[in-house]
């Protein structure tokens, strides 16, 4: 299925009849699944053309939520290692629904961040959340690195 999203060039291997993906923030390969090809090149895509430094994503960033073990799938964090921004995938047969969203916003009690972010590689949401007025506002593009730290 073809994705919204650029195509880059990553390391691919096979082992025993199953491909892997170089995921370059975690710095091992990972099982290439369909999800796992939309965070590769949506991570790709943050760092290429929306200027987050690799540095500041974490990929699978493990978490505790009322006493469970979870996994959010990218955090991204400000200069000051604060998190600022949830992302969310899902393979592209997946519809995005409210369900989905009601994952991430679970995980953004935890972390409390300003921005939640979801794609499937066809959609991409993303909601800015306003804490002092409870609320959030869907935008129209995912917003540049510099844009998420100075809100």
């Amino acid at each position: 299925m073809e994705l919204n999203l650029p195509s880059f060039n990553f390391t691919i291997k096979e082992e025993n009849g199953k491909l892997y993906i170089l995921d370059n923030i975690r710095k091992r390969f990972v099982k290439l699944t369909p999800e796992e090809e939309v965070r590769q090149r949506f991570v790709a895509m943050l760092i290429s053309a929306k200027g987050y430094p690799a540095g500041r994503i974490g990929n699978e960033i493990s978490l505790s939520l009322n006493g469970t073990k979870r996994r959010c799938d990218t955090l991204i964090f400000d200069n000051l290692g604060n998190p600022c921004a949830i992302i969310e995938y899902k393979a592209p047969d997946i519809i995005i629904t409210q369900e989905v969203f009601n994952q991430i916003t679970r995980y953004n009690y935890v972390f409390k961040v300003k921005y939640i972010i979801v794609s499937n590689g066809l959609q991409h949401f993303c909601c800015k959340i306003d804490y002092l007025n409870n609320s959030y506002t869907f935008l129209k593009d995912i917003p540049e690195y510099s844009t998420i730290i100075n809100n």
